[in-house]
């Protein structure tokens, strides 16, 4: 397992992160516990966690995923682990999150980072990460900004000011946002520096074969700014496995189990793209799933891939990819199928 330093924090982090949002709906606490446990064997440090997993969110599991990894926490030497999470912030329907005050203000973040603190059973998170951004802005599968959706909203410096004294009083060591947007990671790193608060340290975006959107954007404020990609869904929802082709349904696989769920992934052209991938990844005699999590592994600007599975078996395989080196003939292969369906899943 290789290290990479997170931006220019004083974190580093293994390649390959563990995810966790299956933990507590599609996996038993004792499963999650032998993912951990499996990682960590593999020369995992890093995992990802968030207060409104597991997915898909429901008031009845709500923080059930934070509490399984604590009951491991507590028996793990911590120092040697880098644990994030994230606080949720407005989006209809969280109505049981914090009771539904979601904005990310300083008396939320307060009760966001002690919640999970308690369930984490830590005395400090590693990386802390705004989910979404408390504004506005297109997410999870919607594309075309529109302004007549505009709403109220903790102006970044606000919320940066607040996270500030909650690394001073040692509950967080940094800061990282997710779902963000060139713009507001740029205003992110504008407002720390004009304050002479803790710059983010990364930021966690959908980054795959059938979403390469990072890449006009947010890849050029990586490079100049030093804050890497945390890459999540580098399988898309499963979909690059090939599993989901010509209407399949496997039993007990996410989509199958909650098919209203991952949207962005019932876009025109996912069929295909997916199967020209799984078709190359034949040719290439790589298993689909490899060639996904290898493609995103390859990528400058991605610090760790978040990886995840409901068994074993697939973290191994999910793992092993990232010692698969994808030469200039696949490169050159997938941006083929790219240049014929660019990131339908964005």
């Amino acid at each position: 397992m290789r290290y990479n330093r997170l931006g220019s924090s004083d974190l580093r982090v293994s390649e390959i992160c563990l995810g966790s949002m299956t933990w507590g709906e599609q996996n038993t606490e004792a499963e999650a516990h032998q993912q951990l446990d499996y990682a960590m064997s593999r020369g995992i440090n890093f995992i990802d966690a968030a207060e409104m997993y597991p997915v898909p969110p429901r008031a009845e599991t709500q923080g059930r995923t934070e509490a399984i990894l604590g009951t491991w926490l507590k028996q793990q030497q911590r120092d040697k682990l880098i644990v994030a999470t994230k606080i949720a912030a407005p989006r209809p329907g969280l109505t049981w999150v914090r009771g539904g005050s979601l904005a990310v203000d300083r008396k939320s973040i307060s009760v966001a980072i002690d919640s999970s603190l308690k369930r984490l059973q830590t005395d400090y998170i590693d990386l802390y990460q705004v989910h979404w951004p408390d504004r506005y802005v297109p997410v999870f599968g919607q594309t075309l900004y529109d302004p007549e959706q505009e709403r109220a909203t903790v102006p970044i410096e606000e919320q940066l000011a607040a996270f500030t004294d909650f690394v001073k009083a040692g509950k967080i060591r940094h800061l990282g946002v997710s779902n963000e947007t060139p713009w507001g990671l740029c205003q992110w790193l504008r407002r720390a520096e004009q304050a002479g608060q803790p710059k983010v340290a990364s930021i966690q975006n959908a980054y795959n074969l059938i979403n390469r959107t990072f890449e006009l954007g947010l890849s050029e404020v990586t490079r100049r700014e030093s804050v890497p990609l945390l890459a999540y869904s580098p399988l898309a929802f499963g979909h690059l496995t090939g599993k989901y082709l010509d209407g399949a349904k496997p039993q007990g696989a996410r989509l199958t189990r909650f098919p209203s769920f991952g949207p962005r992934y019932a876009k025109v052209n996912v069929p295909e793209a997916v199967a020209a991938y799984v078709g190359l990844a034949k040719t290439l005699k790589l298993a689909p799933a490899t060639l996904a999590v290898a493609f995103v592994h390859s990528k400058w600007f991605v610090a760790a891939t978040i990886i995840g599975g409901t068994s074993i078996d697939q973290l191994k395989q999910n793992i092993d990819a990232a010692d698969v080196t994808l030469d200039a003939r696949a490169h050159t292969a997938i941006d083929e199928i790219h240049h014929r369906y660019p990131s339908p899943a964005a």
